[in-house]
């Protein structure tokens, strides 16, 4: 039996072992079953999935950002029923990324039938997303935080600094209202 790992999308995936150029031993997953099964995850690594549903096995990371934290922000997010976003934390940054399409109300709109649960299954599937925002620790003694806009102007694609050297609750309460609607274009 190998290690298996099924994303949000519902596609399952194996976990594999190759080697380096150099012989180390190298760690991914793939769809087609392996030849030899790892029957564990090898010591020190962990399963990570980033919001558009690509699976790693990766080093485990230093936990620098808090339970307490994740919660702010998901308490910001909850708050914005019109967003769909999903949160992924690396290091000491926490990304926001919101999704790039969402069908379901010009669905409802086009067919009251459209939406059956087996449809809005195959639509929460097939969603991608995109990163727009995030809050890096700057100072883990005082617990301050930047915040940061993805830049979409063309030439410029990049992330931009909105505030910093501040708390999270205050950053996340000012910024993340932004998030889906015009006024997001306006932070600079």
């Amino acid at each position: 039996m190998s290690i298996t790992y099924t994303n949000r999308k519902g596609v399952t995936y194996h976990l594999h072992q190759g080697t380096t150029k150099k012989g180390n031993p190298r760690y991914y997953f793939s769809k087609k079953k392996p030849e030899i099964a790892l029957k564990t995850i090898p010591d020190g690594y962990e399963i990570h999935e980033i919001p558009n549903g690509q699976v790693f096995l990766r080093k485990i990371q230093p936990k620098l950002i808090t339970d307490q934290e994740q919660a702010v922000i998901k308490k910001a997010l909850n708050k914005q029923s019109h967003l769909d976003a999903l949160v992924d934390i690396k290091k000491n940054t926490i990304t926001i990324h919101t999704v790039d399409q969402n069908f379901g109300p010009l669905l409802k709109e086009l067919s009251p039938f459209a939406l059956k649960p087996g449809l809005q299954d195959v639509l929460n599937r097939s969603r991608t997303y995109t990163p727009v925002m995030r809050f890096t620790l700057v100072d883990e003694e005082n617990r301050d935080f930047i915040v940061e806009r993805f830049n979409f102007r063309g030439s410029i694609d990049d992330w931009m600094f909105l505030d910093g050297d501040d708390s999270l609750p205050r950053l996340a309460a000012k910024y993340i209202p932004h998030l889906g609607k015009e006024s997001f274009y306006d932070l600079y």
